[in-house]
């Protein structure tokens, strides 16, 4: 991006460089062209400045319109060759000047008009001089083939330049893109690694934690059923983890251009969620108003993440304590996750501070465009509410 600045002000620069030196080359056109305009052709003295004038000021358009300043310079040249009577011993139908400006437009229109145009100008400029310039010696300048042939070589190493130029843009462009490939490359093998990394740490621990859990009760005797049945919650909530980390290193793997192949959570695999911790122990119930699969994808996952993230602290900071989660939807998801004081106090409680869990929580609802503030209740206990932006949904409830 840097660079691409940098060139772009060059570039202004040098487009104001160029008109400086048009007006210059304009201003010396005209002083030249003015006060030696009477050694080549009569003309009143009032009419002079205007003769001049066509002569010197289509160089003016150079730049920002080389057709036009050609067609002006052109046309007043037929003009002044036809109308305007010469000096006797002058052959040159138009002034020297007239001459120089007339071909920097035609080399300026061969560099940037349409090639359809420069063929235009090209015929009719040769035209021009050989019907307009006199064909009374043996010269080169002076013969019928001389200026036609002069002008197409002009017209020829001005396409030659505007072939370079084109060349060298394509070759610019060429190693932008190479650029890019370059850094998107980069980014992918970053994703790989992290993915690599992840799936050495997090995907081999939770694969111990759910073989663990899976074998406890033939490894260890005389378990009570609500000991195989936390056991087998353990178990039942590292394999949805550990699904879910795969789902992640799927979408770190890819280069994002397949992500049907990473389903991700969405409001409708809530419930399953409270069903879940509630059997998981945790003592919760809920209440859902409106009808979650209808819920926009990316607000979804938003409120799929906050929900357990609530749960999560919920069960860390106040454990055995009732858990109360209430969804609404309506023209916003209205979400309510609310817990009492915890049934025996331990330390890391809430403490009225927000850890890393809430500021997550707060960006993911900052992110579909929604508000999320997180406190302690004064009964001890601790409340999570948000809102994030929804259509309008037919209200259907049901409790549990």
């Amino acid at each position: 991006m840097v660079g691409k600045l940098s060139g772009q002000a060059r570039a202004l620069r040098a487009r104001q460089w160029v008109d400086a030196f048009t007006v210059l080359l304009a201003i010396i056109f005209i002083a030249v062209a003015w006060p030696t305009l009477h050694l080549t052709h009569k003309v009143p003295a009032a009419a002079a400045p205007f003769i001049a004038g066509f002569a010197a000021f289509p160089i003016l358009l150079l730049r920002v319109n080389p057709l036009l300043g050609w067609a002006v310079s052109a046309g007043s040249a037929l003009l002044i060759a036809l109308a305007v009577p010469h000096q006797p011993g002058n052959t040159i139908p138009f002034q020297v000047i007239h001459i120089l400006a007339l071909f920097a437009l035609v080399f300026a229109v061969a560099v940037r008009a349409p090639i359809r145009m420069v063929a235009v100008v090209w015929v009719s400029t040769s035209l021009l001089f050989a019907t307009t310039m006199a064909q009374t010696g043996d010269s080169f300048a002076e013969s019928g083939f001389g200026w036609p042939l002069a002008i197409t070589g002009l017209v020829v190493f001005g396409l030659l330049i505007r072939w370079v130029a084109v060349s060298r843009q394509a070759l610019l462009k060429s190693e932008e893109e190479t650029e890019l490939e370059r850094a998107r490359r980069a980014i992918l093998e970053e994703k790989a690694r992290i993915a690599r990394d992840l799936h050495d740490v997090v995907a081999h621990h939770m694969s111990m934690v759910v073989v663990q859990a899976q074998t406890a009760p033939y490894r260890i005797s005389g378990l009570s059923p609500d000991a195989r049945a936390e056991f087998e919650s353990i178990g039942t909530g590292a394999r949805a983890a550990l699904n879910e980390i795969r789902g992640m290193l799927g979408v770190l793997r890819s280069d994002g251009q397949l992500p049907e192949h990473a389903p991700q959570p969405s409001a409708a695999d809530v419930p399953e969620l409270l069903e879940g911790a509630l059997r998981a122990g945790v003592p919760i119930t809920w209440t859902v108003d409106g009808q979650l699969d209808t819920v926009p994808e990316t607000t979804g996952l938003a409120l799929y993440r906050i929900v357990q993230e609530s749960l999560a602290n919920a069960s860390r900071h106040a454990p055995g304590a009732a858990v109360r989660v209430r969804i609404t939807c309506g023209t916003d998801l209205i979400l309510a996750v609310t817990n009492d004081r915890a049934v025996a106090a331990r330390p890391g409680d809430h403490s009225g501070t927000s850890g890393s869990g809430i500021a997550g929580m707060q960006t993911r609802a900052a992110a579909v465009g929604g508000v999320l503030t997180a406190e302690p209740r004064p009964d001890g206990g601790f409340e999570v509410q948000a809102r994030l932006p929804l259509a309008m949904l037919i209200p259907v409830t049901s409790a549990h």
